[in-house]
């Protein structure tokens, strides 16, 4: 009997031992400190820098957002020509409403808010969460107003530029789609509604080039 119970004294180490092993959180993410994503939209492709030294907590983010596959099949869904491309919306509202609380700490701004740079979009201190917005022209107002850069297109800036804006600003201020819907249904709300919404097909990390 002794030498039953030591056996399932082990067999019981041993489960303990494997299912602590399996509840272990996932490795911490190392981010360089400059890194490049290649976007493939329904407009063609575009690549972004990210620069930990403009915005490092902005850049931490967007690297842990594009690591899974968070924008992948994410409208643009606030397009402003002249003005901004706003993206950031998980595909599916079920993803989308526990990742909006997921609020980052405010970085100080270092960079202007220049025509293809890109920056997350806040509702006030503390509220920069998954969304981002890519600067279509050179927003001084902007700056004035808190929106920190943490990226710039170094390649397709042709193609923000092309992205569907026919819908016009959100509603329900304008004909576009309705705030809080989006944040609320996600595609099942944007596809049906405005098909004609460009999207991200995939965002993936690229190497630099040396």
């Amino acid at each position: 009997m002794a030498i039953i119970g030591a056996m399932r004294s082990s067999f019981a180490i041993a489960a303990f031992l494997f299912l602590a092993a399996c509840s272990k959180p996932p490795a911490k993410l190392v981010v360089p400190e400059v890194y490049d994503v290649a976007f493939d939209t329904t407009q063609g492709p575009f690549t972004v820098e990210v620069s930990r030294a403009w915005a490092p907590r902005g850049a931490d983010r967007f690297y842990e957002l594009v690591n899974m596959r968070y924008f992948d099949e994410g409208r643009f869904f606030r397009v402003l020509p002249g003005f901004i491309a706003q993206f950031g919306v998980h595909k599916d509202f079920k993803v989308h409403v526990v990742w909006r609380e997921f609020a980052i700490v405010d970085d100080p701004r270092k960079q202007d808010n220049l025509r293809g740079t890109l920056s997350f979009a806040q509702g006030g201190p503390g509220t920069r969460a998954t969304e981002v917005f890519i600067n279509l022209a050179d927003n001084k107002v902007l700056d004035e107003q808190g929106f920190v850069p943490f990226a710039r297109i170094v390649s397709g800036m042709d193609v923000p530029d092309k992205l569907y804006s026919g819908y016009g600003e959100l509603g329900p201020e304008g004909k576009g789609p309705d705030s809080g819907r989006i944040e609320e249904e996600a595609n099942e709300y944007l596809v049906p509604r405005f098909p004609k919404l460009d999207y991200i097909e995939h965002a993936k990390f690229v190497p630099r080039p040396q």
